[in-house]
């Protein structure tokens, strides 16, 4: 008998014209409850993010490097969440959870990339960071607009040929069998399950893309905090100590989730990877990370609740 969403066999395998996307569907009397969560988490981080990238915006004390990054990553963080939780909670609602084959591919390609993206945009706003406490008397020279305009650039397009590539090398491998994808998303290693034959060659392909992507931004990162905790140890005074410290201690720990969720992910063994922890990892770094990212913005940057507590009196009384 055939599997749903397949073509006759040609040869040695079959085609496979679309997958069903298991997700939750192991826990059915959840899934009400589920969609409740995913659906709170999800308006969190459209309200939390939009409100940074409006005060960041508008407030005249934001308009600085530092926060020209952080507008662009909370514009990122509304993308990236975008190409997942919708379609999950569309799932959680009904009984047929099939996602094309054209589909899958479109919705690997765009998470791939604003994947890139963010790893990019971090690694650009803990430079921003060491320019302002390292060379803080050269940081206006530096960090000019230009410069800010040409990293921004460089981070949202420079994932793109990349993925473009990667996503089309994994989807051209032959896939036979069942097309039960037991994920809650199209992400690498349930694709790469549902594949048949040698799988070796993406299988290194994918540690390298992670490497480059992945490792060698947080490398930079972790070099540039070196120098900066350093430089702040430095520093005479315990109140300029302090302050330094509050304008990194936001980005650093954003950087610890989401780094530590990713390279655990992607650049653990295969032997170690099992269903239940791929979709743990998948849903701390592509749900539950976005949302933590603004309220630890909002709640560890005083110049941000300082802008905050100017906007939202006017909002209300709108």
């Amino acid at each position: 008998m055939e599997s749903k969403g397949q073509y006759p066999p040609r040869g040695n395998h079959t085609t496979l014209m679309d997958f069903i996307l298991l997700g939750f569907s192991d826990v059915p009397d959840l899934q009400e409850f589920l969609f409740g969560v995913f659906l709170i988490i999800y308006v969190i981080i459209l309200m939390g993010n939009s409100l940074i990238i409006i005060i960041t915006q508008t407030d005249p004390s934001l308009r600085t490097p530092m926060y020209f990054f952080l507008g662009n990553f909370s514009s990122l963080e509304i993308c990236y969440v975008s190409v997942t939780v919708p379609r999950l909670l569309t799932d959680l609602c009904r009984q047929s959870r099939s996602i094309s084959f054209l589909a899958c591919a479109t919705q690997m390609y765009f998470f791939l990339v604003f994947g890139a993206t963010e790893c990019f945009i971090l690694t650009a706003m803990a430079y921003d960071r060491y320019v302002a406490i390292c060379n803080p008397l050269l940081y206006p020279l530096i960090m000019n607009s230009r410069l800010c305009i040409q990293l921004a650039a460089g981070c949202w397009i420079t994932g793109i040929p990349v993925h473009i590539g990667f996503t089309y090398l994994i989807f051209s491998l032959p896939f036979c069998g069942s097309n039960q994808l037991n994920h809650f998303f199209c992400d690498i290693p349930p694709i790469l399950k549902l594949a048949c034959g040698d799988t070796f060659t993406i299988e290194i392909l994918v540690y390298t893309v992670a490497v480059l992507v992945v490792t060698i931004p947080f490398m930079l990162i972790l070099g540039s905090y070196v120098k900066i905790i350093s430089t702040i140890l430095k520093l005479p005074s315990a109140a300029g100590r302090a302050k330094a410290f509050s304008t990194c201690s936001s980005h650093l720990v954003v950087v610890t989730l989401f780094f530590g969720s990713g390279i655990i992910s992607y650049l653990r063994p295969k032997s170690s990877h099992s269903t239940g922890m791929d979709k743990f990892l998948s849903l701390f770094y592509s749900i539950v990370t976005p949302m933590f990212n603004p309220i630890i913005y909002c709640l560890r940057n005083k110049d941000v609740l300082v802008a905050l507590k100017k906007f939202l009196p006017k909002w209300i009384v709108i």
